[in-house]
């Protein structure tokens, strides 16, 4: 290699992964996990809160939303702010801040006090995964990063599932403010390590003019390879005729892009958070025990596990705009089949277990698909954008699964209709593929 002017994304893309690469997924995984653990946290912690403070679930509402709040407007502010200040100061300023305000809320005394705090920790934890989603894409080779990526989304499942086992072992002996105290030292324990190896973005880097120098050191340390040949380095991209980020997301070329994707992740995640949440319920009114309930509520987590390592593999085979859209086609078919089914089919832990494959895997999937829609410029800020409207998402389909059960809707009606808006996500991201130049996808 002779040249003196080094295009990053051809140079990660023409190379094996090194070392320090790997390390890198390894960082971005265990954010997405600390993350995951303080998400679903408020969730364990909240029977024994009920019963310490002697108050009522209506009284406790205020909490348990304040957090998906502050997701949506952190990924919508926060995470958007990476590509002004850069990836690794957000992601580092972002885990030391819902880890403190989870410390914090350890301490609170009543529901205002904890809703105020929850609403800042979900303000951390939205700047979070879109930033490290962005980095890591930005990383790791083209042909690799679906699987790659959803892999590390696989970290916010597993960081959920530890949550509930070290819960299951601290609040009956030690109670809910020692889950709070964990929660809050496991993300903070984390930063001398990404103090020390988080690497800033090259790519970013490189589009906002910084010195050569500063470029070399960080890509040779990352690539594990000499570049004192190089005396310039390029981010050879789509031109935007913009230079604010948020503007990109609405110029011609983008613009499809970006509707395309909010409808799709919007639609997405109503669908999975009502089922995911109001499950349990609907199983346990129909006449199943609380046990076998979250049992198979457990099976739509398992198989959107799997689900999202297949897809993140077939999309980095395949075209990614058909193997989502297929994904949350098949995920629309599945939802008829087990409300048309019922919870007394013999076929129920295929259905459900099917069902997370294909809708979990997918929306998985769409948050590998998405960094590659935008160019460095905005990258961050089209992905944390996606995330937050697709927050907004969530809390409908959690308000509206409540409203249904309220007016008398069974199992069978309510998972049959959720089948609509996974076929629209499914045509949503199939329209996406028209915003690119040809017929292959393009990443920028």
């Amino acid at each position: 290699m002779n040249q003196t002017s080094l295009d990053v994304r051809t140079f990660i893309n023409q190379r094996t992964m090194s070392s320090y690469q790997w390390v890198l997924v390894c960082l971005c995984f265990l954010i997405v996990a600390v993350d995951g653990m303080d998400v679903a946290i408020m969730g364990f912690a909240a029977p024994s809160i009920l019963t310490d403070w002697q108050i009522t679930r209506a009284s406790f509402g205020i909490v348990m939303g304040a957090a998906p709040l502050g997701l949506a407007f952190g990924a919508l502010i926060a995470g958007s702010s990476s590509d002004w200040l850069g990836r690794r100061k957000v992601l580092m300023a972002s885990v030391f801040g819902f880890g403190v305000c989870t410390l914090i809320t350890a301490f609170t005394h009543s529901p205002t006090e904890m809703a105020i705090l929850r609403f800042l920790t979900g303000f951390g934890l939205g700047a979070a995964m879109p930033n490290a989603s962005t980095l890591m894409s930005e990383y790791v080779p083209e042909r690799s990063r679906g699987v790659l990526l959803t892999i590390m989304f696989t970290g916010f499942n597993l960081g959920s599932a530890l949550i509930g086992f070290v819960a299951a072992y601290l609040l009956p002996t030690h109670g809910w403010r020692t889950l709070l105290f964990f929660g809050g030292v496991a993300p903070l324990a984390l930063l001398p390590l990404l103090y020390s190896y988080l690497p800033e973005s090259a790519r970013f880097l490189v589009v906002r003019n910084y010195p050569t120098d500063k470029i070399r050191k960080v890509l040779s340390r990352v690539c594990q390879f000499n570049l004192d040949h190089v005396r310039e380095f390029i981010s050879v991209e789509s031109t935007v005729a913009v230079k604010q980020p948020i503007a990109v997301l609405f110029t011609k070329l983008y613009a499809l892009r970006t509707l395309t994707l909010w409808v799709t992740y919007f639609m997405g995640l109503l669908v999975i958070y009502l089922a995911t949440s109001w499950m349990p319920t609907m199983m346990k009114d129909a006449g199943m025990s609380i046990d076998q309930a979250a049992n198979l509520t457990a099976m739509f987590q398992l198989g959107g596990t799997i689900g999202a390592i297949v897809i993140g593999a077939c999309m980095d085979r395949f075209n990614p705009n058909r193997v989502i859209a297929f994904s949350y086609l098949a995920g629309s078919a599945f939802l008829i089949a087990l409300g048309v089914a019922g919870l007394l089919s013999s076929w129920i832990v295929f259905l459900v277990v099917a069902v997370g494959f294909f809708l979990s895997g997918a929306q998985t999937g769409l948050n590998a698909f998405a960094p590659g829609c935008y160019p460095t410029l905005a990258r961050a800020t089209g992905v944390s954008w996606m995330l937050g409207i697709g927050r907004f998402g969530s809390i409908l389909g959690s308000a509206i699964g409540g409203l249904l059960i309220g007016i008398g809707w069974d199992f069978g009606v309510i998972i049959s209709l959720l089948a609509i808006p996974a076929a629209i996500a499914a045509l949503a991201i199939f329209i996406n593929r028209l915003s690119f130049k040809s017929d292959e996808f393009i990443s920028e």
